[in-house]
């Protein structure tokens, strides 16, 4: 059973660059694959469970001036709010 689920309806996105390994870019194209999606949807999910999970990062980000500019998301992302 796959860890991150078929995507639901795509919220507003964005577009990003990210250079990575060969061999990330290969094995991100093969859980897409494996899961019915797009590479798009692995790194959105991959993403809001790392920002869920790390409590040090969400204790940090509360400590950061700018956190009046952030919310969280359901299932674990960040969202900017204006």
């Amino acid at each position: 059973m796959p860890i991150i689920k078929a995507p639901p309806k795509q919220a507003k996105t964005v577009t990003i660059q990210a250079r990575v390994e060969e061999s990330v870019k290969v094995q991100l194209d093969r859980y897409a694959e494996f899961i019915d999606s797009t590479p798009s949807y692995v790194i959105t999910e991959a993403l809001k469970v790392l920002f869920k999970r790390d409590d040090e990062f969400k204790t940090w980000l509360g400590q950061q001036p700018s956190n009046g500019n952030i919310q969280e998301l359901k299932g674990g992302g960040l969202k900017e709010t204006a």
